[in-house]
């Protein structure tokens, strides 16, 4: 899932923000979604720890709960995400050289009173072009839409009952793929390990494997006790946590 998160303040220029963007999307057969918020509070706090699949985010400098600049410090310092594409828009250009000085790593600067549409989707390009060329992911196309789901968000796939589809079940919601669980497990890398005729997993997503009961417990808390007795050797060696 690709996620547009803008901070901005101006109620107006947001809504020219989502506008840019739902225009600029139009040329893409991507699932996405736009977040906004009009100031860094707690509620924008809990999106940038979510799980929610790819960010880019448009970052005003300047509002009354805060800098965009110390946002863009939460999310790379404080939440050590260094893939999401942060880009700063605002007013105020004399700020240029401090949020571009901070090393913090921004996608752009882009200022609200010089060429700002064009710029903003210049910078969506940019986006996309980092969206699309991402090796770790899950790429397949259902119901002629293109989804790419991030290795590092699946926490299995499973078969789905009399059917020849599975489902994949992320850290943020669920999604039909229309293939054979032999066909998905060829699309993914070594830290997935198809543990039962009907279960692959993310042993990067496993909390814990309790020999006696046969149960995995996920770090979302979801557990399951598909295990084939011919994989809980190969299962027990690759998991950190056994009881």
């Amino acid at each position: 899932m690709l996620n547009f998160i803008v901070c901005e303040d101006d109620l107006t220029f947001l809504d020219n923000m989502k506008t840019i963007i739902h225009n600029f999307m139009m040329s893409y057969d991507t699932e996405y979604e736009i977040h906004t918020f009009t100031g860094y509070d707690k509620k924008f706090e809990r999106i940038v720890k979510s799980e929610i699949g790819f960010k880019v985010y448009f970052l005003d400098i300047k509002t009354k709960t805060g800098s965009g600049i110390d946002a863009a410090r939460f999310i790379r310092e404080e939440e050590d995400d260094w893939v999401s594409l942060i880009i700063i828009v605002t007013a105020f250009s004399e700020y240029r050289y401090e949020a571009l000085g901070n090393r913090l790593f921004l996608l752009d600067f882009i200022s609200k009173v010089n060429n700002c549409k064009q710029k903003v989707v210049d910078s969506l390009k940019v986006a996309m072009k980092n969206y699309d060329n991402r090796e770790k992911t899950l790429n397949y196309e259902y119901n002629y839409v293109l989804h790419k789901i991030e290795y590092r968000h699946i926490i299995f796939i499973e078969k789905e009952q009399d059917s020849k589809r599975c489902i994949i079940q992320t850290t943020y919601d669920q999604y039909p793929i229309p293939k054979t669980l032999s066909e998905v497990a060829k699309m993914l890398d070594n830290r997935f390990l198809k543990i039962h005729r009907s279960l692959i997993v993310n042993l990067d997503q496993i909390e814990q494997y309790e020999i006696k009961t046969g149960e995995i417990t996920f770090k979302n808390g979801m557990k399951t006790q598909l295990v084939a007795r011919d994989k809980k050797r190969e299962l027990i060696s690759s998991v950190i946590t056994v009881k």
